[in-house]
């Protein structure tokens, strides 16, 4: 019964051995074709923007605000392709973003501030208060291998 079972790890570690490369491979490539369509879609859509803008003949407050988040998503992505790490910080700066975007417009269209003003600006806070959370914790709780990038640089905060 030990040879049978000796046997059938062994098997189990060729198999292993030759399945592991090509799912290996199927990831990585499920990777760059992600990320690449995540990319591309975000510079399609911040040249769509602009394009808009450039026909308006101005850029309001809210467009700027519209390139930002594309800029902050193009970074995200890039760093993520760079470095195979999720950039959680950059997240709550779109998020951040946004939630300022759709303040500035919700001040805009209401004469009126009300409740809805106090969640934008609380959600605002709270996302800012995350990003501080995480800066502090990578700063000091992180172990030195998450700092050491390829290509010998240092992704800056």
């Amino acid at each position: 019964m030990g040879d049978k079972t000796i046997i059938e790890e062994e098997s189990a570690r060729r198999m292993r051995a030759l399945v592991d490369p090509v799912g290996h491979f199927l990831s990585e490539a499920f990777h760059f074709l992600g990320l690449f369509a995540i990319g591309g879609a975000t510079v399609w859509s911040a040249v769509k923007a602009f394009i808009a803008m450039s026909e308006k003949g101005h850029a309001s407050i809210e467009d700027l605000l519209l390139l930002f988040i594309y800029l902050e998503i193009g970074s995200m992505v890039g760093i993520y392709f760079r470095t195979n790490h999720m950039p959680v910080r950059f997240l709550l700066y779109v998020g951040i973003t946004a939630l300022t975007r759709h303040l500035i417009v919700y001040v805009q269209t209401d004469s009126v501030p009300d409740f809805g003003v106090l969640i934008l600006a609380g959600g605002t806070l709270i996302l800012a208060l995350a990003v501080l959370v995480i800066r502090y914790a990578t700063f000091h709780y992180s172990a030195p291998d998450l700092n050491q990038f390829p290509r010998h640089t240092k992704m800056a905060d």
